[in-house]
Order: C-alpha cells, then structure tokens, then sequence
C-alpha cells in the first residue's frame, strides 16, 4: 500500500507593491489578506524603519491562544488587552497585537547578517488596531495586519515557513 501524499509546506508571499499577504500550499493560494508594511519604503538597513526584502523564514510563532487585542512589548505579553480608551492614553505608542510571527532572513550578506539582519532588527508580521488602515504602507518596518486574518493565518503556518516579500507584482 503507497504512503499517502504529503501536504505541501505553506509558505507566504508580501507583496509591498500592492500590499496583500497570500497563504499559499505548495502552487495553491489558499488566502489572501491586505497588510501595511513600510512608510518607508523597502529595505533592509538597520534603523531604517524599511521593510526588508527578499526570502525569509518564520523564526519564531508567539501568542498561540492569546485572547484577540492581547498587546506585546518586547514579543511579551503586557496583561493589557487594546482598546481605544488605551490608545488614547498611549497616543504614541507603536501596538503590538493578538500574535508575533517574527522573520529570520534567509540571505546572508542581503537580509541576513551585519547591517542587513531581519532578525536583529525585531521585524515581525503582527497584528495591530483595527483603526489602523490596511492596505496602504504605515508601519515602522514590520508586516501588520487585522487581528483576525492574522489569528487565522497564525495555525496555517509552521515555524520554519518561507515568507518571500517582494515589491514587485509578479514574482
């Protein structure tokens, strides 16, 4: 009797250009989710608040079975849960929310070492405040998302996953 077919491994690509996250499984898409990424633009310098390019992978999952708005700070749960009354006693404040998937770049000397290191520069695809708009680029370097879409994505993707971000439409 032949062992059955293996699942494919999913992978995610970011597509600054038009800012949509697509799920994929093996050659399918299975979703697709608007995002905000860099008011900066693309890149991958330390300090440059730019989202890097080019292939990464999934480092680390963090916040599985955190209640929806559960707000981070330095990838750690504050105990506060967001709300508007808390943005507006924290207007500032860069939020963190509901899950962390946090990037590794799979390039050395492009995305991954020195200068240029994804990790080291704390970029994640997380959530963020349903206020903030999606689709168009806002954030300080990081992928964000709806909370929602990302606690859907969160269980679809392994720790090792291939996350390819591009600024280009066709890949």
């Amino acid at each position: 009797m032949a062992a059955p077919p293996e699942t494919p491994p999913a992978s995610l690509r970011i597509d600054i250009e038009t800012q949509q996250l697509t799920l994929y499984r093996g050659a399918d898409a299975l979703a697709s989710y608007p995002v905000s990424t860099a008011t900066n633009g693309p890149g991958e310098r330390m300090g440059s608040g730019c989202t890097p390019r080019g292939l990464h992978r999934i480092r680390i999952k963090i916040g599985a079975g955190a209640a929806e708005n559960t707000v981070f700070v330095a990838r750690r749960p504050t105990g506060e849960i967001y709300s508007p009354a808390l943005a507006g006693r924290e207007p500032g404040r860069d939020w963190i929310l509901t899950r962390i998937l946090w990037l590794s770049g799979a390039q050395p000397g492009f995305n991954r070492g020195g200068e240029r290191d994804t990790l080291r520069r704390f970029i994640y695809i997380h959530g963020s405040p349903e206020s903030e708009p999606m689709g168009v680029p806002r954030s300080h370097g990081c992928i964000r998302m709806r909370n929602r879409d990302l606690i859907e994505l969160f269980d679809q993707v392994e720790r090792g996953s291939e996350v390819l971000i591009t600024e280009r439409k066709n890949w």
